[in-house]
């Protein structure tokens, strides 16, 4: 169990560092494939080189650590996402009146969420995310739930036959399927300007495992930039069928429940992902009752 040094001051407070404090943190898998639950920790309290070291090696090799009990402040929750890397301001979303690095995620009682699709946040942006930080503020008495899909598994037990085909294939993903309704025809414009579409690679290289990664979500993968390449043509409709029923095919390999873990929320349970890895779904079923969440967003680096 790896030991931890934790210094007694509160992420975003300006009141002097208290005594150290020596603790460990204790991770219990969730499923044998992804998720564990981390105990004996506070993430509003500054955790020490070693033991945020520790921590990310555990995020890497569960992709989604739970946290429960976590009664911070929101300046603390950006500090702790901030150790990870730059944090990501979304260009949609509602944001924190004080800290516009946190989404303000959830409708309200006239209006449902809409993040029941299946996705990896940031997957439009040239560098998408690395990871992302939940804490739930408040959350329905019932449902709510979120699913994490561990797309490492979803690439590895793929027929060798299917991962030949997708050797070199290179997938387009843009933001205005999930966003572009939300916006005006000049807000279009002009967001369109600003986050171009881009291609990733379907199977990437997670930059710190070395592990290859099924690449592609409902949500934000359009098509394929590069099919016509890898397959002779007979007529033009032969290439679009084929390039759709891959894409599909694909797809739905994140909505196979042995790949998948499910947390149930209760106020403030934190739920910290890697983007690069995996991909998520908000059960969208305790309408019209409330769900209000504070997520930040840690950038990544470039795909290969």
């Amino acid at each position: 169990m790896p030991t931890a040094t934790l210094t007694k001051k509160k992420a975003g407070a300006t009141s002097a560092p208290q005594t150290a404090l020596r603790s460990s943190f204790t991770i219990d898998p969730i499923t044998p494939i992804i998720g564990a639950e981390i105990g004996n920790i506070d993430l509003g309290v500054e955790l020490d080189e070693e033991t945020f070291k520790q921590l990310r090696a555990t995020l890497v090799k569960h992709k989604v650590l739970v946290f429960r009990e976590q009664d911070i402040t929101p300046a603390a929750q950006v500090a702790f996402a901030r150790r990870f890397g730059v944090l990501e301001t979304h260009p949609v979303f509602p944001k924190h009146p004080e800290h516009p690095e946190l989404v303000v995620l959830g409708g309200d009682a006239s209006k449902p969420a809409q993040e029941n699709i299946y996705h990896s946040d940031y997957s439009w942006r040239e560098e998408p995310s690395m990871a992302s930080i939940l804490r739930c503020i408040e959350c329905p008495a019932h449902g709510g739930d979120t699913l994490w899909i561990n797309m490492v598994a979803a690439y590895e037990r793929l027929p060798e036959s299917i991962k030949s085909r997708l050797a070199g294939l290179r997938a387009v993903h843009d933001l205005m399927p999930a966003f572009g309704g939300r916006m005006t025809a000049e807000k279009r414009e002009a967001t369109r300007r600003q986050y171009p579409m881009v291609e990733h690679p379907v199977v990437r290289t997670h930059p710190e495992s070395g592990e290859k990664i099924l690449y592609v979500n409902e949500s934000f993968t359009t098509h394929f930039a590069n099919f016509m390449e890898n397959g002779e043509i007979r007529v033009g409709f032969d290439f679009r069928l084929a390039e759709m029923d891959l894409l599909q095919y694909l797809l739905r390999q994140a909505q196979i429940p042995e790949y998948q873990m499910r947390v149930r929320w209760k106020p403030n349970t934190i739920v910290m992902w890697d983007n690069r890895s995996t991909q998520h779904y908000a059960i969208q079923d305790y309408f019209p009752a409330v769900r209000r969440m504070l997520r930040a967003t840690v950038i990544g680096d470039r795909t290969f």
